[in-house]
C-alpha cells in the first residue's frame, strides 16, 4: 500500500503522536490499535515510545504485525478480535486508533454503533479515539469509479497497484476490487482482492460518534496535519453520578 512502508510508519506516527499529545498531554500512553493489519501505525506508535497492542479481525494479520515488529525490535502484543465486540476489559486504554479506512468496513449503523461502543468501553475517562478514513464528503460529490495507477518498487521489481469502484444502487456503499500487477519474468501475475465500503459522510460518522457517547469531536484535514487522509479525533466523557 505505501512505497516505503518504514518511512510511512514513522511519518504517521509523528502525526498521531501529535494530535493524542495535543490532546492528552504529554505520553507515553497505553494505546489499542483495532484493525492493526500488519502494523504499520502500531509499531510507528511502538517506535515513539507509547505501550501498544495491536488487535485486528485478521488473525494472520495480527500475528504479522507482531513478527514485522519484533524485526525491527520493537515489542507488540497483538490479538484476534472484532472491533465490534473488542476482546479487552473496560477502561484501560489512553487512546484507541482506528486507521487506514478501516472504520466504513462495517455496512449498517447497527455495527458501527456496536463497534464504537465497544471502542468506547475500553477507553479510559476522558480518553481518546483516533479515527482516519477516506475523504467522504469529495468521493460521495465525484463518486469515482477507479484510481489511479501506483508504481511501487520492491525487490522482484516494479509493483503496480490501482482500484476499481463499484457503486451499490443506494448510492453509499461500493464493492472496491483492489489490483496489483507483479512481475513475474517477462510477464505479470495479477493480484486481485475485493471489499465493501460504506461512504461514510462527516454528518453521519459525526452524528454516530455523539450517539455513542463521545464528546470534544474535531476532523482534521490532510493539508493541516500531513497524515494522508482526514483523521477525526474525540473524548470519551462518562456520566458522573
Amino acid at each position: 500500500m505505501f512505497p516505503d512502508w518504514d518511512a510511512s510508519m514513522a511519518r504517521q506516527a509523528a502525526v498521531l503522536d501529535a494530535l493524542v499529545e495535543h490532546r492528552l498531554g504529554a505520553g507515553p500512553r497505553r494505546v489499542l490499535d483495532c484493525s492493526c493489519g500488519i502494523g504499520t501505525q502500531a509499531i510507528g506508535l511502538a517506535r515513539a515510545g507509547h505501550r501498544v497492542v495491536g488487535s485486528d479481525l485478521s488473525p494472520r494479520a495480527a500475528a504479522r504485525a507482531e513478527t514485522e515488529a519484533a524485526a525491527r525490535g520493537v515489542g507488540l502484543a497483538t490479538a484476534a478480535g472484532d472491533m465490534r465486540r473488542l476482546p479487552f476489559a473496560s477502561s484501560v486504554f489512553d487512546v484507541v486508533v482506528c486507521a487506514d479506512n478501516s472504520l466504513p468496513h462495517l455496512l449498517s449503523a447497527p455495527d458501527l454503533a456496536a463497534a464504537l461502543g465497544s471502542m468506547r468501553r475500553v477507553l479510559r475517562d476522558g480518553g481518546l479515539l483516533v479515527l482516519t478514513l477516506r475523504d467522504y464528503d469529495e468521493i460521495l460529490r465525484t463518486r469515482p469509479l477507479s484510481t489511479p495507477p501506483q508504481v511501487s518498487q520492491t525487490p522482484d521489481g516494479r509493483v503496480i497497484t490501482f482500484q476499481l469502484w463499484h457503486w451499490h444502487e443506494d448510492g453509499e456503499r461500493y464493492d472496491l476490487e483492489h489490483f496489483q500487477l507483479i512481475p513475474a519474468g517477462d510477464d505479470w501475475t495479477v493480484r486481485r482482492r475485493r471489499t465493501t465500503y460504506w461512504a461514510l459522510s462527516r454528518p453521519q460518522l459525526t452524528h454516530l460518534l455523539t450517539e455513542a457517547g463521545f464528546a470534544d469531536i474535531v476532523w482534521h484535514a490532510p493539508d493541516t496535519t500531513g497524515y494522508y487522509q482526514p483523521v477525526v479525533t474525540c473524548q470519551e466523557r462518562r456520566a458522573r453520578t
